[in-house]
C-alpha cells in the first residue's frame, strides 16, 4: 500500500492504537495529523516517530467531542496540508477493561452511557460534519471508525462502552449509505482486546488467558495488529468497500 501524497487525520493518536495507526500511515508515505487531548509529550513522540518513518506529521490538540474544536482541528489540518483524504475516528472516552471494577447494568446511571456515547458517536458525528466540505469538494475520501468486537460477542458485559460502540457501527452504516453516491466511503474496524494500551492496563493476565483460550489464533491483539485492516480500508485496494465492519480479534468473532 502506498499513501504518498495522502493526508490522514487520526484522533486519539498520542498513544496506543491511535499512535500505531499514525505511524503505519507515515511508513507508507502519508502526511499525518496526530490529534490528542492532553498528553503533548506523547503526541510529539508520535510525530517524531512518524517523521522517522518517512511521513510528514504534525500534532494538533483538540477535544473532538467539542464541535467547535473539531471544526478548528479540520481547518488547521487543511491549512497545513491542503486536504484530508482519510479520517480515522479512534479517540473515545477513557475506559478501563477490568471485569472486577465494571458496573453491572443495575449500577449504571445514564450518565455512564452518555459519557461513552459522547466519546464514540458524538465525536464521530461532529468530525464527519466538520470534514465533509473538504472531502465533498473533491468527491472522494475515506472515514474509518474504531469500534469493538464486544458488539458481536460481549465476552464481558461492559454495558456502557459496548452499547456506545454498537451505536457507532450503526452510525457508520447510515453514513456509508448516504455518502457513497458522493464518493466517500465509511467503514468500521472492530478489534478485540488490545494489549498493551491504557485501557487494557488493568486487565488481569487470567482474563487475557481466558480470551486467548477462546481465540483461534491463541493470542491477544497488539496495537500494530489493528493497523493493517485500517490501512487496507483506507486504500484503493478497498475502493469498492463501504459500510463494512472488519473484526480484528484473531477469529473470536466469525461472520
Amino acid at each position: 500500500m502506498h499513501f504518498a501524497g495522502k493526508t490522514v487525520l487520526v484522533t486519539g493518536a498520542s498513544r496506543g492504537i491511535g499512535a500505531a495507526i499514525a505511524k503505519a500511515f507515515a511508513a507508507e508515505g502519508a502526511a499525518v495529523i496526530v490529534n490528542y487531548l492532553n498528553n503533548t509529550a506523547a503526541a510529539e513522540r508520535t510525530v517524531v516517530a512518524c517523521e522517522a518513518l518517512g511521513g510528514a506529521a504534525i500534532a494538533i490538540q483538540a477535544d473532538v467531542m467539542d464541535r467547535q474544536a473539531a471544526d478548528a482541528l479540520v481547518q488547521t489540518s487543511v491549512r497545513e496540508f491542503g486536504k484530508i483524504d482519510v479520517l480515522v475516528n479512534n479517540a473515545f472516552s477513557p475506559y478501563r477493561f477490568n471485569p472486577e471494577i465494571r458496573k453491572m447494568h443495575w449500577q449504571l446511571d445514564w450518565s455512564d452511557y452518555q459519557r461513552q456515547f459522547d466519546g464514540a458517536v458524538k465525536a464521530a458525528h461532529g468530525l464527519a460534519q466538520a470534514i465533509l466540505p473538504a472531502m465533498l469538494s473533491r468527491a472522494e475520501g475515506s472515514i474509518i471508525n474504531i469500534a469493538t468486537n464486544l458488539v458481536a460477542r460481549p465476552t464481558i458485559a461492559y454495558h456502557d462502552y459496548t452499547t456506545a460502540k454498537a451505536a457507532l457501527i450503526g452510525f457508520s452504516r447510515n453514513l456509508a449509505m448516504e455518502l457513497g453516491p458522493l464518493g466517500i466511503r465509511v467503514n468500521t474496524v472492530a478489534p478485540g482486546l488490545v494489549h498493551p494500551t491504557d485501557s487494557s492496563r488493568d486487565t488481569k493476565e487470567s482474563v487475557r488467558d481466558a480470551i486467548r483460550a477462546q481465540t483461534p489464533l491463541r493470542r491477544i491483539a497488539t496495537p500494530e495488529d489493528v493497523t493493517g485492516p485500517v490501512l487496507f480500508l483506507a486504500s484503493d485496494w478497498a475502493k469498492f468497500m463501504t459500510g463494512q465492519t472488519l473484526y480484528v480479534d484473531g477469529g473470536l468473532v466469525m461472520g
